[in-house]
C-alpha cells in the first residue's frame, strides 16, 4: 500500500473512524480528538464512508479527471 507521507490515518483507521461516527459511538469532535485529526477530516471521511462504504477508505488520486485546457484528439492537426 502506498500511503501519502503525511497521512495520519491508514485505510483501516479511516474505516474505524468513519464507523465510530456513522454509528453514533463518537461525535465528530470526539473522533477528531481520539484519532488526532481535525473535525473537517472526520466529516469528510464519514461522508465518504456513507457514500462509498469500506472500499472508499483508500487513497484517491488528486490528479484531475479531465483538463479543460487540452485539445481533444479529433481537434489535432495532421503532422507533415
Amino acid at each position: 500500500m502506498n500511503l501519502h507521507k503525511n497521512a495520519r490515518l491508514t485505510p483501516i483507521r479511516r474505516e474505524e473512524l468513519a464507523m465510530d461516527v456513522v454509528s453514533g459511538r463518537l461525535t465528530p469532535s470526539a473522533a477528531a480528538r481520539a484519532y488526532g485529526v481535525c473535525c473537517k477530516t472526520v466529516l469528510r471521511w464519514g461522508a465518504r464512508f456513507r457514500r462509498l462504504g469500506p472500499g472508499g477508505m483508500t487513497d484517491k488520486s488528486s490528479r484531475p479527471v479531465a483538463r479543460p485546457d487540452t485539445r481533444h484528439h479529433g481537434d489535432l492537426l495532421p503532422c507533415g
